[in-house]
């Protein structure tokens, strides 16, 4: 029998992977597991827990984030010395494939359920090709279960996907590059076998929008909630969804019903030039000035609100900063996301800096370990990288010190109206506030503006 051996790099672990309570397992290499023929074993090696030592095997699988390439590309030099071959997917190797293949001997780019059986039959053949572009399935007829019994035990969360593709375009992320602009989604009876089939009290559902954009992904998320509540889970979940789910107040009661416990939602900024610099329609829509509303009516059936931001924007300032602070901990947001602006291979973001010469590092591969969200890695117009940093310091400072946070958290344990979802947004903020505490710019630049 022939072993497939699956990895999961992590080169440095930040952000959401500092915590237990906030990492997401490597729900992708559980579905190349379920798509591979039966007489392969397979197993999945995770760095997240567990460093990487070279293990025999005749096949490897490697998929990783911009931010952990190098690390993927140092393992697969370790089996290519050996003469085992290596094949990349994942998102970063999808958008550089010709990068990638200087680092392995075959890249499958964007899906791989509907080609990984070429894959495997061309390397049984001695036949492998060094690329494979693998379709966009029609998730109304694509049945696969990950293989979640190959994924480490230690993760609080156990991960479920039931979309894929967004039909928007926003300039810093290349999900609708990586995955089409087509809104592909799972029937509400095939993701509740799914989760049938599901140990544990935690999910975290991966699709980039839950709920959707349209009438007929709207009833689907309806449908969904409906048959988790009949079939009785008792469990507690979180997705992401856009700030315009707020706009159906029936389809949150049954969310909460259901076992909702808080939101992921881009708020990204308050600015609306910068919004529509952003390509953000649906927040210029709603309109900044009423993400509080949108907040507590999230709040008005106890879900939470996870919401994300961005600095490092083309003509900011400290009065923008200190305007944004202010705004953050106005709205009652739960839990804060605040990420650095960084162009990733196959955004339109990239595109602009790469066409106007405005990166500040370009040396890739080496440099890509700068890319994760917490480094100025580009030249904004109009503000200098100090004041970025400090910038992000200020916002984070304010809500993570006496007396904003206690204040925060003792907030949110009104809203949820439950101890355990109050416990886990405890976590998640936790989780931000070490991130924040771990990075490389929290002790070299003062938290003033």
């Amino acid at each position: 029998m022939k072993k497939l051996l699956l990895i999961n790099p992590v080169s440095q672990r930040s952000g959401f992977l500092l915590s237990k309570s906030s990492s997401p397992p490597p729900l992708s290499l559980a579905y190349v597991a379920a798509v591979t023929p039966q007489n392969w074993e397979v197993k999945i090696w995770d760095e997240n827990f567990t460093p990487f030592e070279f293990e025999e095997a005749d096949l490897v699988g490697i998929t990783a984030f911009t931010s952990n390439i190098n690390r993927a590309y140092e393992i697969a030099g370790i089996y290519r010395e050996k003469k085992i071959k290596v094949i990349f997917g994942g998102i970063h190797a999808s958008m550089l494939p010709d990068e990638a293949l200087q680092f392995g001997d075959s890249v499958v780019v964007g899906e791989v359920e509907g080609i990984w059986d070429r894959v495997i039959r061309d390397f049984e053949n001695n036949a492998l090709r060094p690329k494979y572009l693998g379709p966009q399935l029609d998730l109304t007829q694509t049945k696969v279960i990950p293989r979640r019994d190959l994924l480490n035990t230690n993760y609080l969360w156990n991960s479920v996907q039931t979309s894929r593709g967004c039909p928007f375009n926003c300039y810093f992320c290349s999900v609708s590059n990586y995955l089409g602009r087509e809104y592909r989604q799972r029937n509400p009876e095939d993701i509740l076998e799914e989760m049938d089939q599901i140990p544990g009290k935690f999910i975290a559902f991966m699709d980039d929008n839950l709920i959707g954009h349209s009438p007929e992904s709207r009833k689907r998320a309806g449908a969904l909630f409906e048959g988790m509540i009949k079939r009785d889970y008792q469990k507690k979940w979180w997705m992401q969804t856009s700030i315009n789910a707020a706009e159906d107040e029936q389809l949150l009661a049954l969310a909460a019903q259901a076992g909702c416990i808080f939101a992921f939602l881009g708020f990204e900024t308050t600015s609306p030039q910068l919004l529509k610099n952003m390509k953000k329609g649906i927040n210029l829509k709603i309109g900044a000035g009423n993400y509080k509303k949108v907040v507590d009516t999230f709040h008005k059936y106890g879900i939470g609100v996870f919401g994300a931001f961005i600095v490092g924007n083309d003509h900011e300032s400290p009065e923008y900063y200190k305007k944004l602070a202010k705004d953050v901990v106005h709205s009652g947001i739960d839990i804060v996301q605040l990420s650095i602006m960084t162009p990733l291979p196959g955004t339109g973001l990239m595109e602009q800096m790469e066409k106007e010469g405005r990166l500040i590092y370009k040396d890739f591969p080496e440099d890509w370990k700068k890319y994760r969200l917490s480094y100025v890695v580009h030249q904004p117009r109009g503000i200098d990288e100090e004041t970025i940093y400090r910038g992000d310091s200020y916002i984070k400072k304010k809500i993570y010190s006496f007396p904003i946070y206690p204040y925060r958290l003792l907030k949110s344990f009104y809203n949820l109206k439950n101890a355990k979802k109050f416990y886990l947004v405890k976590k998640f903020n936790q989780a931000m506030k070490k991130s924040w505490q771990n990075s490389h710019y929290y002790s070299k630049y003062p938290h003033t503006l």
